[in-house]
């Protein structure tokens, strides 16, 4: 068959992509058509996101992808993080610039949730995991310092439904995204009403749930005109970019059966769980503080959220600016020539949410629980990296425990996976089996949706067929084990 085109619009904390995925019936093809900078913007002491310099790159990337595909392009849709969100007014006035998640306002909010509705009653009505960032606080947070815009709010959209908006005029919540505010009930698949009752919290600004792989429509017809894409129709992916991502895991087995494997999406975040048929929603999941997350195809993402590349990403920018100009093969350089796991940190402490510098709250760490203090630049990123693998291999335990059975493959998915000095520590400190690939794990899901949705391609099995047969895949078998054990026993005394 002659190329079919679909677009991924995928943008992430640090940057946003448009990605042209070119299938021919066989195989995919990926072509990043534009590329620009996203990050959070400190106004008056609060940081909040640029929704509409995002919208205007969306623009600007919708006719480069325009322009640049040889095929007409049959649809698009956006995925982003999760948590963050927007509120529309009367007259769909938008009410401000969503804030960012590591914004300080929902410090300490947490806690006084926990006063208001007991830890149980959160979690059986969600099955989600106990995060400050999550939309729920931050709505909390709105209402306990008396924001007026709740109560002249008429609609929630999290940042992926805004942007669908801006391009279709349709307003609604895409499940998956939905899934991490906090308050969506994974066991009815419905808003969890009640819970915001309880909290005094608005339930009118709620739309619709949507499935991922639904039409919602075409483009504005101002959207149109501009972007050259007047017959693109807009599709909704698994709009949170973790459940793209796991949609690209090149996995044989079939969607909703128990799985021998577990996903690693490699970012910003890290996101490590197992695709599970059905919310597993228990005592264990509770005390293990894990997350049940909307996925694709009528699967749940049952999985924990671990602190990413972030840690290795923040020490690049400090060290940057303070004019070191290191580059990211330089940083493996540096990592690779440093002494092997000698110091470690707990990744998830609050010390790395957001610090002003992190290497020296690495380093803080490290003197604060009795340990060699890291001070070459090479020695604060090997015990970043090398900690991150000691927790990856804490939550491949807690996976097995919910699964049920030992997980013999880690499928390493996203940006993450060009480390390869963490994936190689990944497998070591776990002793399993890493299999590294696809990188554009988030736009690679994204486009095989739209082709599933279009019905070009059968099913997300065949799909991930497809993405078996077009991408390479890298594998890492666990060396040095003995040693990674011994360290292992030291990180559970600093991490828990």
């Amino acid at each position: 068959m002659a190329d079919k085109a679909y677009l991924a619009v995928d943008i992430g904390a640090s940057s946003g992509r448009h990605v042209l995925g070119l299938f021919d019936g066989q195989r995919l093809r990926l072509e990043e058509v534009y590329r620009f900078e996203n990050g959070a913007i400190e106004a008056a002491g609060r940081l909040h996101w640029d929704l509409l310099g995002l919208w205007a790159q969306v623009r600007k990337g919708l006719r480069a992808a325009a322009t640049t595909s040889g095929a007409p392009i049959t649809s698009l849709g956006v995925d982003t993080w999760g948590v963050d969100f927007g509120l529309l007014g009367r007259g769909d006035e938008l009410l401000g610039n969503p804030y960012h998640y590591r914004d300080s306002r929902t410090n300490g909010m947490l806690e006084k949730a926990l006063g208001i509705v007991p830890r149980e009653d959160i979690f059986c009505q969600t099955g989600l995991q106990f995060m400050q960032i999550n939309t729920l606080y931050q709505l909390l947070a709105m209402k306990l310092a008396g924001s007026p815009l709740l109560d002249i709010a008429e609609s929630f959209l999290m940042i992926p439904d805004l942007i669908h908006w801006l391009l279709t005029g349709v307003k609604c919540n895409e499940m998956t995204n939905a899934s991490t505010t906090q308050f969506y009930n994974p066991l009815d698949g419905v808003w969890a009403t009640k819970l915001l009752e309880r909290f005094s919290l608005p339930t009118r600004i709620l739309g619709n749930i949507v499935q991922p792989g639904t039409t919602i429509g075409g483009l504005r017809p101002s959207v149109a005109t501009e972007s050259g894409l007047a017959n693109a129709q807009v599709v909704l992916p698994g709009s949170h970019d973790t459940a793209s991502a796991v949609m690209a895991v090149p996995a044989k087995s079939q969607p909703g059966v128990k799985p021998d494997w577990c996903y690693l999406s490699l970012g910003t975040w890290a996101l490590m769980g197992i695709e599970s048929p059905k919310p597993i929603v228990n005592d264990s999941v509770m005390r293990l503080n894990f997350t049940n997350e909307g996925g694709v195809g009528g699967t749940v993402r049952v999985l924990k959220n671990i602190t990413g590349l972030w840690l290795v990403q923040e020490c690049r920018r400090v060290w940057n600016h303070g004019g070191a100009n290191l580059d990211w093969e330089d940083l493996n350089r540096l990592s690779a020539a440093a002494p092997a796991l000698r110091s470690l940190i707990n990744p998830d402490a609050a010390d790395f949410l957001a610090p002003a510098d992190m290497p020296a709250a690495i380093r803080n760490f490290c003197h604060k629980t009795g340990q060699a203090v890291p001070e070459e630049e090479g020695a604060v990123l090997r015990c970043a990296l090398e900690s991150l693998a000691l927790k990856f291999r804490q939550v491949l335990a807690m996976c097995e425990e919910l699964n049920g059975g030992r997980i013999e493959t880690i499928h390493i998915v996203g940006g993450g996976t060009k480390n390869q000095q963490l994936c190689q520590f990944a497998a070591d400190a776990c002793g399993r089996r890493v299999v590294a690939g696809p990188v554009e794990a988030t736009a690679t899901g994204n486009v095989m949706l739209q082709a599933v949705a279009a019905g070009d391609v059968a099913s997300i099995a065949e799909a991930r067929e497809v993405i078996r047969r077009s991408f390479p895949a890298d594998e890492y078998l666990p060396q040095n084990t003995a040693q990674w054990d011994e360290a292992y026993g030291r990180f559970l005394k600093i991490a828990g």
